[in-house]
């Protein structure tokens, strides 16, 4: 493939560093993960923003979460088309075959996808109204959610839109047979989590006051 160009020279030199260090100091570690493969305890949908961190976040080890990042951490309904569904098959793999007992989406701060969405249901987007805008179309998930935003100044109704898309995911989510199956059984819980990027904090949606609650 002529278009391809090699790796950039900081990332081998990260790379030199991370194997000469982390690596050479926990060799055991990786043969292990390698021979006895991965049993990850709980996946984590999370945004693409490079700012979310979320091994970092949770102080997780290698090997301890599934993790599937898109575009404003969505989940899409349930759609056996025949057609490419990568979140969909990440879900599918983590709680059929995996066996996750934990499924969490994880929203932020400042996510560029959701006033995406935003600014286009409010009309000031028509880039992303176009068929051929794959943000656009992707973004249309969270449609229901900007028709529940209460009144309010628009940073206040984007703050609002944010935590939306956690729960339009967990909505979704209960949409997939295996999902409904492993939570009636009990071998699954879903949850729903908030990061504030710029404080560090971290809300979790608590169903029994349908709100996002600081711990």
């Amino acid at each position: 493939m002529k278009f391809a160009r090699p790796v950039p020279a900081y990332l081998v030199n990260r790379y030199h560093g991370w194997k000469a260090t982390t690596f050479a100091e926990n060799k055991g570690w990786y043969r292990r993960l390698a021979d006895e493969g991965q049993r990850p305890r709980a996946m984590v949908i999370s945004c693409c923003d490079s700012r979310v961190h979320v091994t970092a976040i949770f102080g997780a080890d290698q090997g301890e979460f599934f993790i599937h990042r898109n575009i404003a951490n969505l989940v899409p309904p349930y759609n056996p088309d025949g057609e490419y569904h990568g979140t969909s098959a990440a879900v599918e793999y983590a709680v059929a075959s995996l066996k996750v007992s934990h499924l969490v989406v994880l929203g932020h701060s400042g996510c560029g996808g959701v006033e995406g969405c935003y600014n286009m249901c409010s009309g000031h987007a028509p880039e992303l109204e176009s068929k051929s805008s794959f943000v656009g179309r992707w973004m249309d998930i969270l449609r229901p959610g900007f028709d529940r935003l209460p009144n309010g100044t628009e940073a206040e109704r984007k703050h609002a839109l944010e935590k939306q898309a956690v729960l339009i995911s967990l909505e979704n989510l209960m949409t997939f047979p295996f999902i409904i199956d492993a939570v009636k059984n009990d071998t699954l819980s879903l949850h729903g989590v908030w990061n504030n990027i710029g404080d560090g904090g971290l809300e979790v949606y608590d169903p029994n006051i349908d709100a996002f609650s600081p711990i």
